[in-house]
């Protein structure tokens, strides 16, 4: 605002268009979000590879595998050179060993003891660190390699190879173990310490592998060359020759004086990215006291590692959760691309928002009457397009879906549809969308969005998913499966970049898609609620990783446009680690509650700051990034943007002017969430047509909740017209 305004030209003729805001890059080699790595799953709460340490990091964060091998070539995840801090192995063998690893004399447990069988049938895994909860101990077996990534859904996967010249000197060829293990399973990295391990290994592993140099402390001897590994380090030109990046402790790059201040950092990440090199930094635990700078908040420890000019390329934690909340800042989501600005759904749309910021852009998708994929807002599309003036003779009643009569796609060809033109939506009547664009744009297919998502690079894509049950069992239209296929042609499937959520209100449809794991499901929840139980939320995690909310679930407002309260909806789904999305922000002053001054802005910070959601779904990608952009978006930051006050409005409003108290929002049942399983795709041919009628379908879990609140709409539209009528 400070900034000498520019001199007034003459009006310009056509769509104003908000300036372009180029798309974040991170300060990482790649310029990709610094990774997530939690060792061994979340052992800050659970034992190292149990299933409740790898179920609570899996969606967020990439597996590491400190790997242990059995006399006869087990492969297990363990930390360390012994096993009787991380197990009960004492309960099974008294008898403890010593040996010489790399010049020192060690005594316990060790797995080349015993053979695989032993293990699996023997021994449990313990908490390693004695601080951490003991409760879980002894409850699950030691983590089989094997077992873990012939799983259907294997999670993210890092091999850290250690002891190998150990192994090697006892008679267990760890070369060739290990080269084994990456043929026949895809692992994402390879590291060890030992840099004659690497060398082996150098030109023979997959080459989507990424090998690195684990780097111990500064004193510790590295066991080929017998150099210190703070020698090693000062040659990053002879790492390179091995390794595509470095795993190092975090005090490789702030370093930690003795009275626990940090000291000056080192140049060590810069000068490795100047020459190709990945860094990796270790050792980020929440309840391991580090350094006074922190005050005792680890994400502000991580953000010293990634809010920097130059970011790590990711951290190795015992606590994913925190470091993925501290890395993965709110998302931007398109509704319907920058459906504000042009017709949504359309190239104009989807290029808009991209160039506005946006993280993800969205396809819903629809289905052609010849098996077309594309994407729009509506199965009806009489308020998205032309339909009305060409296809008014198509115009059909279908309860299932909604209603109101309605055109829609699956009784038109795609070369049909293509005859029409796009058609903004105004969501509020009164309010119009950029009328001189309100034609524009082509139709996408589904195939062309993954396509421009690919070439744009955009962080991530999600493909919405409705109506699967009425379109399988009454118009003979696989959506899930066209969906599915037009993912994997396009590779989504095989690559971990870009995020690929799958959001449905079925949740028989996010099923389908639960053995993907670099997809992310999305639950999209329709009812407005004000309560979230735990066994609803127990549910939900069966389907999906994350929700999809109406905003007035989150912020409740009077029916006067005043803010009353907030809910616990979102901490209630984020204590169970759910991710939370809200929807759907617009920029229409007359869409927004007096609170927020009529400046969305207000509203935006208000869902970030206050209610802490994860992601937020608008019509106007720019308004969010502008926001999230701005240095004036962290609450630390002087000045800040101050979000609302739910409630502070409407205390200072007289009690007798005060509008009646609203019934109380409904909580969330199992029954909103739960649907049947998807019926068969039917045969559309002449014999499937003359067969006997089929037993209508099963709304889905938010059907009969979106009929409820169409009726309403209409009366309160009604209502409306009769109080203007009379004004």
């Amino acid at each position: 605002m400070a900034q000498k305004p520019a001199i007034p030209n003459k009006p310009v003729i056509g769509p104003q268009v908000p300036a372009a805001t180029p798309v974040q890059k991170w300060p990482t080699l790649s310029g990709n979000e610094p990774l997530v790595i939690a060792r061994g799953g979340f052992t800050g709460l659970f034992p190292e590879g149990s299933p409740d340490a790898i179920g609570l990091s899996k969606d967020i964060s990439t597996f590491l595998c400190n790997l242990q091998l059995t006399k006869d070539t087990g492969a297990y995840c363990l930390t360390g050179t012994t096993l009787e801090n991380s197990t009960n192995i004492a309960l099974f063998d008294p008898k403890e060993n010593t040996y010489n690893i790399n010049g020192k004399d060690v005594r316990g447990y060790f797995s080349l003891d015993y053979t695989s069988a032993q293990i699996d049938q023997n021994v449990s895994v313990n908490q390693a660190i004695f601080s951490r909860p003991e409760f879980f101990d002894g409850v699950s077996p030691v983590l089989n390699v094997d077992d873990l990534l012939e799983d259907k859904a294997p999670p993210k996967f890092w091999l850290n190879v250690q002891n190998e010249a150990f192994y090697t000197q006892h008679g267990l060829k760890v070369v060739d173990i290990v080269l084994e293990i990456l043929k026949v399973y895809p692992i994402d990295f390879v590291s060890s310490p030992e840099i004659g391990f690497l060398k082996s290994i150098n030109g023979k592993s997959n080459k989507a592998t990424k090998v690195i140099f684990q780097l111990l402390h500064a004193t510790d001897v590295e066991p080929t060359t017998i150099k210190p590994y703070g020698e090693i380090v000062k040659d990053l030109l002879n790492i390179k020759s091995f390794a595509s990046g470095i795993m190092v402790p975090k005090e490789y790059i702030w370093p930690i004086k003795p009275d626990k201040y940090l000291g000056l950092p080192t140049t060590l990440v810069a000068d490795a990215h100047k020459l190709g090199l990945e860094v990796y930094a270790s050792g980020f635990a929440n309840d391991i006291f580090s350094s006074y700078n922190y005050s005792y908040d680890p994400t502000t420890e991580y953000l010293q590692f990634i809010d920097k000019e130059v970011s790590v390329d990711g951290v190795v934690t015992d606590f994913p959760i925190t470091a993925s909340n501290a890395i993965g800042p709110t998302l931007i989501i398109s509704n319907n691309g920058a459906s504000g600005v042009y017709p949504g759904s359309t190239d104009l749309a989807y290029n808009q928002a991209i160039a506005d910021g946006v993280d993800i852009i969205d396809c819903s998708v629809q289905m052609t009457k010849d098996g077309v994929a594309f994407c729009s807002n509506s199965i009806d599309l009489i308020g998205t397009t032309t339909a009305m003036t060409k296809f008014m003779s198509r115009s059909s009643l279908v309860p299932e879906l909604q209603a109101k009569s309605g055109i829609f796609s699956f009784d038109l060809t795609w070369t049909e549809i293509q005859t029409l033109k796009p058609q903004i939506v105004n969501t509020l009547s009164d309010v119009l969308r950029n009328p001189a664009e309100k034609n524009s744009g082509k139709f996408v297919t589904l195939p062309e969005f993954l396509e421009l998502a690919k070439a744009k690079a955009v962080a991530g894509i999600l493909v919405n998913i409705s109506n699967a049950a009425y379109l399988a069992s009454k118009k003979g239209l696989d959506i899930v499966g066209v969906v599915s296929t037009a993912l994997s042609n396009a590779t989504f499937d095989k690559q971990s970049t870009q995020q690929v959520l799958i959001q449905s209100d079925d949740s028989s449809v996010l099923s389908k898609f639960k053995d993907i794991p670099s997809y992310k499901r999305v639950l999209l929840i329709g009812e407005i609620i004000g309560d979230a139980p735990r066994p609803t939320i127990d549910e939900i995690k069966k389907y999906a990783v994350a929700v999809n909310i109406p905003k007035t679930s989150v912020v409740t407002a009077t029916t006067a446009s005043v803010l009353s309260g907030i809910t616990n909806v979102v901490k209630e789904l984020k204590d169970a680690n759910l991710t939370v999305f809200t929807r759907t922000l617009r920029n229409e002053y007359t869409s927004l509650a007096f609170d927020y001054w009529s400046d969305p802005i207000f509203e935006i910070a208000t869902y970030i700051q206050t209610a802490r959601v994860d992601g937020l779904v608008t019509d106007f990608p720019a308004t969010a990034s502008r926001y999230l952009r701005s240095p004036c978006s962290d609450p630390k930051h002087v000045p800040t943007i101050t979000p609302a006050q739910p409630g502070e409005l409407l205390s200072t409003i007289p009690a007798e002017l005060l509008p009646p108290a609203g019934a109380p929002l409904p909580p969330l049942e199992v029954a909103d969430v739960v649907d049947p399983p998807l019926p068969a795709v039917v045969n559309m041919t002449k014999d499937a047509q003359a067969a006997a009628p089929t037993a209508p379908v099963a709304p889905s879990s938010v059907a009969s909740a979106n009929a409820y609140n169409v009726a309403l709409s209409l009366v309160a539209i009604l209502v409306f017209a009769m109080l203007s009528a009379r004004h």
